[in-house]
């Protein structure tokens, strides 16, 4: 019986339809994470890169990022925010962090 996707799989999907719901869209160019735990919480920290074509609503949707709430099954985005963006003519290179913790 599969338990479905993983938090990476299911915030890059998060990431690319919240994108195109906001009129800017993305690619995943690159992704990894790895397991987190503090005293009380178990989860995963979140590396990903993501290009898209420069503009007014991709500036948009990267401020507004860390309000944005993210449907993921059995997780929650506890901390997502932009590390690192890089404009090269007509692409942006977009680099975001994430932490998500398992629902209990």
């Amino acid at each position: 019986m599969s338990r479905g996707p993983d938090a990476a799989t299911q915030l890059e999907r998060a990431l690319v339809a919240t994108a195109a719901a906001a009129g800017c869209p993305v690619a995943i160019a690159t992704a990894d994470w790895t397991r987190w735990a503090s005293a009380t919480f178990t989860g995963a920290r979140h590396a990903l890169t993501l290009t898209a074509s420069p503009g007014p609503m991709l500036d948009h949707w990267l401020v507004g990022l860390s309000e944005v709430e993210f449907a993921l099954r059995g997780y929650l985005v506890a901390d997502i925010h932009v590390t690192r963006m890089r404009r090269e003519g007509e692409l942006v290179t977009v680099t975001i962090e994430a932490l998500t913790v398992e629902e209990r």
